[in-house]
């Protein structure tokens, strides 16, 4: 029966084309949803696979990228980090070019845990050609002097120590004094400045030399306070040190010939 109504719709087909034509529409409007009924299961299965597909490679990729973004991340800080302390160093090559003296530069490795002192730990010593006594200082001006000197590593004291006294004078008219440590970082004072003594806040105060310790020049701090309490003898005068004593992770050891190493007891004179 197949066969003979084949070979009839091909006769039909060759003799009466037209007709054929509207038969062929018309058996597309009943055939048409008998084929999408059939395609449909199988579409939502692909679809569902897709989609189940596509939502696991976007979490992948999502959890893949929120990987690289925290290492990124973590490189731009280290970045950051690098760059500052590679302009810490420009710094401080700069500052080491203006210098007529020798210079070691050195780098801060400790701190002491004590909280009324101030002294840190670089790492240069005796090997370095380092000597007790030597000043140190970072890109804007001196911060202390060598008191230890082992092998490999020194003890720095720091100009801001309760313990420490350096000659200054004013850059602007040559007014010398003493300043001291006042035990806290950011500050030292002059002690023994007369009434009349023509020093204004701002000046800077830089190393006079005397002494022999510290080279001529060097600057120390900046003029922060002048107050003349009644009933005291002398002027008091605060000013804050020009070097970063808590920030500078490297220095330079200055190798002057204004610097004469401190006798040794026992030594011949």
């Amino acid at each position: 029966m197949l066969l003979v109504l084949s070979a009839f719709l091909m006769v039909g087909d060759a003799r009466y084309p037209q007709y054929a034509f509207y038969a062929r529409q018309a058996l597309g409007y009943v055939v048409t949803p008998v084929q999408w009924m059939v395609a449909t299961p199988l579409q939502v299965a692909d679809w569902a696979d897709e989609s189940a597909t596509s939502r696991s490679t976007l979490m992948e990729e999502n959890a893949r990228l929120k990987h690289e973004q925290l290492i990124l991340s973590q490189k731009v800080q280290q970045m950051v980090s690098l760059r500052a302390e590679n302009n810490r160093l420009r710094d401080l090559l700069s500052a080491s070019e203006k210098l007529d003296d020798k210079v070691l530069a050195a780098e801060v490795i400790g701190v002491d845990p004590d909280p009324y002192t101030h002294h840190v730990i670089i790492n240069r010593g005796s090997d370095a050609g380092v000597f007790k006594g030597q000043p140190v200082l970072d890109e804007n001006g001196l911060m202390g002097q060598v008191i230890e000197v082992l092998p490999f590593t020194s003890r720095v004291i720091l100009i801001a120590d309760s313990n420490h006294a350096i000659p200054v004078q004013v850059s602007r008219n040559g007014v010398r004094a003493i300043a001291v440590g006042t035990g806290k970082i950011d500050e030292i004072e002059l002690i023994y400045v007369p009434y009349t003594a023509d020093i204004q806040e701002g000046d800077v105060l830089v190393s006079s030399g005397l002494g022999q310790r510290f080279p001529e020049g060097y600057p120390v701090a900046v003029v922060s306070k002048v107050a003349h309490e009644p009933g005291e003898a002398f002027a008091i005068v605060k000013a804050r040190p020009s070097g970063a004593l808590d920030r500078s992770r490297h220095v330079l050891l200055v190798f002057s010939k204004q610097n004469i190493k401190p006798p040794v007891f026992g030594d011949k004179p």
